[in-house]
């Protein structure tokens, strides 16, 4: 609830802050100080409205006499939103290092206020009360990075301007809300529809459970997706009014495609290596990893085709393809979930993305054509799946050896993807 709360709390202004401070003559300051005025304004009254109703949301999460916990995520969800804004002037701005810096440090004080309360401090009666307040305390750190930022601001309005930035914003947030839905249904159905004694002998919880474990390993490929993205968005925007632009985001996409095949061989060819991070009884459901991870890479294609409706000012078109794609998601665990299991939700996830960014990238081609390098891109995807299946057909006893030879699988990719890119790498974008 909180990933989709946090939707509705940024409204689509991180979007619209990058669209309307790239404009030609666009005042960066003035749309920074509207953008982060509006923010904390809708943000401030979702959190004092959950802080309200903090007993009977306890009560509704089964959390009674803990209040508490409802009170600190709001306080979390208000300091998300009201940071988020300035990182996107640090994107924008393409600091990249104090970016890195302030999220490396946050993980640091997380990581470390949970193994003190865990081991050092622990009480039982606390329980998941510890994880929100390491949270909580990890994020107040953000206050104190942005202090000069934040000290410097001042709440500025503009009738005019916001007129133009809000039909723009809240079809973003419609769209994350619909991309919310899609990332959150399979784990949130799959134990509710899955057929009892599915897995003969074991729980609906015990596949959740299975799926949730494997799911891990396609987080590299999510975060590989959210990096590039990270860099992307303001990257697109600042480079929308170069006339070599569409060559541009072209190449862009097709090198994140090389990359993501990367990823995707890496961790599929070592997954003999990788299973060892989970208990024996999780590794039934690694045949789920590579369905997974290719979903992810068609998401993180869908991202890089959505620039040409926020260039084009036509964000609408972003809400109905995610909305689409969310309505799908529901359909196909519902048909899959009874007949194929976790699996089935795992096919649900990778053909939902795969629509959504065919979709995408067949309207942006009416809209805003971009040459994009769809058939080299596909190239490099069979390359890539036909040196996994390779690796499944050889068979090493010797583990030293095997792992040598994913290695060679690997260095193979990356010697045929600089054979046939290093013509293009170096030439001019036109």
């Amino acid at each position: 609830w909180v990933a989709f709360l946090n939707v509705i709390y940024l409204f689509g202004m991180e979007t619209a802050y990058f669209r309307f401070a790239t404009k030609e003559g666009a005042d960066e300051q003035k749309i920074f100080r509207v953008v982060q005025t509006f923010v904390l304004i809708i943000s401030l009254m979702l959190s004092l409205l959950i802080i309200a109703f903090a007993f009977p949301i306890a009560q509704k999460f089964n959390l009674p006499g803990h209040a508490d916990f409802v009170v600190w995520l709001a306080v979390l969800m208000f300091v998300d939103a009201a940071v988020s804004i300035p990182f996107a002037r640090l994107r924008l701005q393409k600091k990249a290092g104090k970016f890195a810096v302030a999220k490396l440090a946050n993980v640091t004080i997380q990581v470390g206020l949970n193994l003190y309360f865990l081991l050092v401090a622990f009480d039982s009666s606390m329980g998941i009360g510890y994880i929100i307040l390491a949270n909580l305390i990890a994020n107040l750190f953000y206050l104190l990075f942005f202090s000069k930022t934040l000290a410097s601001w001042r709440p500025a309005w503009d009738k005019q301007l916001f007129t133009l930035m809000f039909p723009y914003a809240y079809p973003v947030m419609l769209t994350g809300l619909a991309g919310m839905t899609n990332e959150m249904f399979s784990r949130i159905t799959l134990e509710r529809w899955l057929p009892e004694n599915f897995y003969p002998g074991k729980s609906s919880a015990y596949a959740l459970g299975v799926f949730g474990a494997c799911f891990r390993f396609s987080v590299i490929m999510s975060l590989a997706v959210q990096a590039f993205r990270f860099a992307a968005e303001p990257f697109f925007f600042s480079n929308s009014n170069n006339k070599n632009s569409p060559a541009l985001f072209a190449k862009a996409n097709h090198y994140f495609t090389i990359v993501c095949c990367f990823i995707l061989l890496g961790v599929v060819v070592n997954l003999d290596i990788l299973k060892y991070l989970l208990n024996e009884p999780y590794w039934e459901g690694l045949g789920i990893v590579p369905i997974l991870l290719i979903g992810y890479m068609f998401l993180g294609m869908y991202y890089n085709f959505s620039v040409w409706f926020k260039l084009t000012d036509k964000t609408y078109y972003g809400t109905f393809i995610t909305a689409a794609g969310a309505i799908l998601t529901i359909v196909l665990n519902f048909l899959l979930i009874p007949r194929f299991g976790y699996l089935g939700s795992s096919w649900a996830t990778l053909l939902c993305y795969l629509v959504m960014a065919i979709s995408c990238y067949g309207l942006g081609q009416k809209h805003f054509p971009i040459p994009y390098r769809i058939v080299a891109g596909l190239g490099y995807l069979v390359f890539t799946l036909s040196l996994i299946q390779l690796s499944q057909l050889v068979t090493i006893p010797n583990f030293s050896l095997s792992i040598i030879f994913h290695l060679l699988l690997m260095l193979i990719f990356v010697a045929v993807a600089y054979w046939r890119e290093k013509k293009y790498w170096n030439s001019p974008v036109d």
